[in-house]
């Protein structure tokens, strides 16, 4: 497989998504502009709003979403692939799917995946969410194939599920997306630790473009959109500033780790645990 050039967009986006998508595609110009072939856009890239009514009413059906029309015809006009970070979409309970699409060059949807893991925490210092009121969570994890090899889907807190992504690499993924809104306190703490986990763990490529600084009601996020290699390079971060990164991909470098710690391939069924003698 050949090399590619990889962007992940590193965004702030507000309530006003007619100002998100405008943001976001500035962004993405200038990635194609710098010869990306791939570009991640990270969670809520339309819309970081707050309360269930909010993000309710934010929610558009897929045939009716500007970001999504936006972003398909982006992609088409430029020759491509576009991973669309996530769109809230509504879901027949009531509640709203948290959707990730991934584009091709001619602008058709490739893949979509919604979010499997609900974050229902309480960070204790005042700062607490429950998306589980508000979200409809996935039924199965999704994959894609690129010109370039096989890219995992993943969103957000489906970070702190390693078993997540050892089942995408099982399932021959080379590349996986991880497009986030993380905290402030628990990425200081946590994200490039878990990002780098999980390319070592599975031997592949990472690819994670974030939200960044304040938003709505004060909320803060991480940014640091990272790009960390299957041996567990960074290869790109972000820091704090709206931007985006870009790296050149190897696919070879997969089979390279893989070939010296082939833990993929070692794996045992362990579902039952002995207590005790």
């Amino acid at each position: 497989m050949s090399a590619f050039s990889v962007a992940c967009l590193q965004v702030n986006a507000a309530d006003d998504m007619d100002a998100n998508i405008a943001a976001a595609l500035a962004l993405a110009c200038g990635a194609a502009d710098d010869g990306a072939d791939l570009i991640l856009m990270p969670e809520n890239v339309a819309m970081m709003t707050w309360g269930t009514e909010a993000i309710r009413a934010a929610a558009r059906a897929e045939e009716a979403h500007p970001a999504l029309a936006a972003f398909r015809a982006f992609a088409k006009a430029r020759r491509v692939w576009v991973h669309a970070g996530t769109l809230a979409v509504p879901s027949p309970s009531g509640k709203v799917f948290n959707r990730t699409y991934v584009i091709g060059p001619e602008g058709r949807i490739a893949a979509r995946y919604d979010k499997l893991h609900m974050f229902d925490v309480d960070l204790g210092n005042g700062e607490s969410y429950a998306e589980s009121l508000t979200f409809e969570p996935g039924s199965a994890p999704a994959a894609v194939d690129l010109p370039w090899g096989r890219l995992g889907l993943s969103v957000c807190y489906d970070l702190r599920f390693p078993h997540l992504y050892r089942a995408l690499a099982v399932a021959g993924c080379d590349f996986l997306a991880v497009p986030a809104a993380f905290t402030q306190v628990t990425g200081a703490a946590h994200w490039h630790i878990l990002l780098r986990a999980r390319a070592i763990e599975t031997g592949c490529f990472v690819f994670a473009p974030a939200q960044t600084g304040t938003h709505v009601r004060g909320r803060k996020t991480y940014g640091h959109a990272l790009v960390v290699a299957p041996w567990g390079e960074v290869l790109a971060d972000g820091g704090e500033d709206v931007g985006y990164v870009l790296a050149d991909i190897d696919p070879a470098a997969v089979d390279a780790a893989r070939g010296k710690v082939p833990s993929l391939a070692h794996g045992r069924d362990l579902t039952d645990v002995v207590i005790g003698g």
